[in-house]
């Protein structure tokens, strides 16, 4: 794998604090009795509505940027934009131009927060053994959004505004992600809200998007049934922690009667069991390496695998020991794998691609170049071979090629912080220093330090001549940055 992380573990108190999010977004109690569902659609609006949603995800993704360790692995990117857009056709959003994250953790957890921003932690991948439960919990999620339950809560706190619940949401987040207290001091600097309030809905609110999210699922071509078996999982996982209760359970208890309400609702769809598709388990394999305590312990876990011969996930379990045998640098053994994968599969983009990185890994430009090269002529614009064949030219010395690629992956994906500094140093490696004062300024926007964005444009300027159309363009969005601190400091 080309992107390696640390792991860490959340402390108590950012568990704690973490809770008043996951209230929202996560599995809570739900009983149809107790509450009568607000009303469904349309709502939300007054206080927190529209542009502000707009700007609070914008402040929350900055915080994200700068704070929460994330997976930024194409292939896993790719895979799950895919696997929403496949869902949100069928979910009643009025706003459908979607942010994804990945939270670089092992804990089973998503979030929907305000302006389009879904997020799933690595670990949602290790504990949902199927594609259908992966989705249940992103239908679930997309419910909430669509039900905008965040707004609706928010209403109740008159004193609140955009940017004080911006700042509550990023302090939440971090405090469950990070190992210090960044999250912490975040939620201190904001005005203080009433949790009890926060959590008035949790129950209609979890009733409305399991409902909401079962039909997502069953019009997305996905299955109901994926929820409560989803359910059953994090029961399960709570009777094994003992006297260790985590703390999010302990706080929001999933019961029997809300699996076995699921359950029933789910039980009313045709019994129409859907296959899940393999690049799930492709990825899921990839971040089981990822979260392993060692390489050398993902090759036992994975050559254990394969002893056990499971015919049905086997294609998943071979890429799996590939990945972790490139880990161990076991390259030989890892290519011959793949080679016989796409033997098997010609024409797998992600086997196509961890092929390349492996060989990129020997550097073997040449071959990883024509891998990829092939499969980009089958698939223009595919985001892992794109990304994977301008990381080869980066590493390779051709600047100038990279850059183009980097640049093509930033007009599509400009939110995307990460491929920003990547077209920074292709242009670098190319000379081009006016591309890399751009470049560099459009990643310290995305982390909201506009100030150095603003400088690396005027550095830009000093070097473009006088009435020339780059020097205008580098105008243009030097305005536009300072309009945007001029109201970033009005805010304060």
């Amino acid at each position: 794998m080309t992107q390696r992380f640390k792991l860490f573990t959340a402390s108590p108190r950012a568990v704690t604090l973490a809770l008043l999010l996951l209230a929202l977004c996560s599995p809570k109690p739900g009983h149809a009795q107790e509450s009568s569902l607000p009303t469904i659609g349309g709502v939300g609006g007054g206080l927190i509505a529209g542009q502000q949603e707009a700007d609070i995800g914008r402040q929350v993704m900055t915080s994200l940027r700068r704070s929460a360790p994330r997976i930024q692995d194409p292939l896993v990117y790719d895979y799950l934009s895919n696997i929403i857009y496949r869902l949100v056709p069928s979910a009643p959003l009025d706003n459908r131009d979607l942010q994804m994250v990945i939270i670089d953790s092992p804990a089973l957890n998503a979030f929907a927060v305000p302006g389009g921003i879904v997020g799933v932690n690595g670990g949602l991948f290790l504990d949902a053994a199927t594609e259908q439960q992966f989705a249940s919990v992103l239908a679930h999620e997309l419910a909430h959004l669509s039900q905008r339950h965040f707004a609706r809560r928010m209403q109740q706190q008159e004193a609140s505004t955009p940017l004080t619940v911006a700042g509550m949401i990023a302090g939440i987040i971090l405090s469950a992600v990070t190992q210090s207290d960044v999250g912490i001091a975040a939620i201190a600097g904001t005005q203080a809200l009433s949790i009890q309030n926060m959590l008035a809905y949790s129950r209609a609110h979890e009733q409305e998007a399991d409902s909401i999210g079962m039909e997502i699922l069953a019009n997305s071509g996905m299955d109901p049934r994926g929820m409560p078996e989803m359910f059953e999982i994090m029961m399960r996982e709570n009777r094994l922690q003992g006297n260790r209760l985590p703390e999010y359970l302990s706080t929001h208890p999933l019961t029997r009667s809300r699996v076995a309400d699921t359950r029933a609702r789910a039980e009313q769809y045709p019994d129409e069991r859907v296959r899940d598709g393999q690049e799930y388990h492709l990825v899921r394999s990839r971040l089981q390496v990822h979260y392993a305590r060692s390489p050398e312990l993902a090759v036992e876990t994975f050559e254990s695998y394969l002893e056990q011969d499971d015919a049905v996930h086997s294609e998943a379990i071979r890429y799996g020991l590939a990945v972790a045998y490139q880990e161990n640098r076991q390259y030989d053994q890892a290519r011959e794998i793949l080679e016989q994968l796409l033997a098997d599969n010609p024409g797998r983009i992600t086997f196509q691609a961890t092929l390349a990185d492996i060989l990129m890994d020997e550097q073997q430009y040449g071959a990883a170049r024509e891998i990829l090269s092939q499969a980009l002529d089958r698939n223009p614009g595919n985001y892992p071979l794109t990304y994977a064949l301008a990381l080869l030219e980066t590493r390779d010395g051709n600047g100038a090629k990279a850059a183009d690629l980097w640049r093509d992956l930033t007009r599509r994906h400009p939110n995307q912080e990460q491929l920003w500094l990547r077209l920074a140093e292709a242009q670098g490696i190319a000379r081009n220093i006016v591309g890399v004062h751009r470049a560099r300024a459009e990643y310290y926007e995305l982390m909201g330090d506009l100030e150095s964005a603003q400088r690396q444009l005027r550095q830009a300027q000093q070097i473009l001549p006088a009435g020339s159309a780059e020097r205008q363009v580098v105008n243009e969005r030097l305005d536009d940055i300072t309009r945007l601190r001029q109201q970033q400091q009005q805010q304060r």
